[in-house]
């Protein structure tokens, strides 16, 4: 199976755009420097992919995209928050596993509308 598409953000305005657009987004903070953030990132999108498909992958480049990271009051890494609707429902950050993330996107995942991208 296919990985999750990573939406590599460069911008704030590329950020708001994909948030509105989908109703479903997970947030991922890293760094080419962080070494769990480089092991986390292919994980998530085949996490997605498998699990939630209509979930969006979207990574931040904390090194290059200071001022999103600051935004969002990242300042360790790696940070994953998970945003349904344009609000933000759970945020990982250090230390934590991947099934306390699936657990965590589980139950608002399935109140998403079927017509929603």
């Amino acid at each position: 199976m296919p990985n999750a598409q990573i939406h590599t953000i460069e911008t704030s305005e590329q950020l708001d755009a994909l948030l509105k657009q989908y109703a479903a987004v997970l947030l991922l903070f890293g760094a080419p420097s962080c070494g769990v953030c480089q092991a986390l990132k292919p994980q998530i999108a085949d996490l997605l992919a498998r699990d939630f498909p209509k979930m969006v992958l979207a990574y931040i480049d904390c090194e290059a995209q200071g001022e999103i990271a600051a935004s969002y009051h990242v300042f360790s890494l790696p940070v994953v928050e998970t945003v349904f609707y344009g609000k933000s429902f759970g945020r990982f950050s250090k230390v934590f596993s991947l099934g306390e993330l699936k657990r965590a996107i589980t139950r608002p995942y399935g109140l998403i509308d079927e017509n929603q991208p």
